[in-house]
């Protein structure tokens, strides 16, 4: 499990991933050799699964998110499969989620703009198998995005 100085390491990878490895190591208390090979330690145990580029979908000119709340029939036994695999194959499909209770999965999709997105959702999304019921949600704004954990 962590300890304090893991934790301490974590809030400020957390905080900045791309500092130099000498600035984190002295913001975290710790010696350059230490925060390497505790940072090591943590990929190898799957609590740091890797640092990632997060690019703005709305400055590459995607102006509109919807989520999609999808609803199955379910009398197919693969239904959720096959769905899946289909809509995995739309770019436009940037997150899938499933859940338990009456929706069944969730979608955000990005479009260009309200023409794309209708094209997108009458020729691309209302087509994919076993499809039982959808429900639109217009994103409208952010009001939180964090990723970080409390540590």
């Amino acid at each position: 499990m962590l300890d304090d100085t893991d934790r301490r390491i974590l809030r400020q990878y957390q905080a900045d991933p791309e500092a130099p490895m000498a600035e984190l190591a002295e913001r975290a208390g710790v010696t350059p050799s230490t925060l390497a090979r505790r940072l090591a330690g943590l990929r190898d145990s799957g609590v740091l699964r890797g640092v990632r580029g997060v690019i703005d979908w709305g400055v590459l000119g995607y102006s509109i998110e919807v989520m999609l709340r999808v609803t199955l029939d379910k009398t197919e036994p693969r239904a959720f499969d096959e769905f899946l695999a289909e809509a995995r194959c739309v770019p436009e499909v940037i997150e899938i989620q499933t859940f338990l209770g009456t929706v069944d999965l969730r979608l955000a999709v990005i479009a260009r703009d309200l023409a794309h997105y209708q094209r997108l959702y009458r020729e691309r999304l209302l087509v994919l198998p076993h499809l039982s019921d959808v429900e639109a949600l217009m994103h409208v704004s952010l009001v939180k995005s964090d990723e970080t954990v409390p540590l």
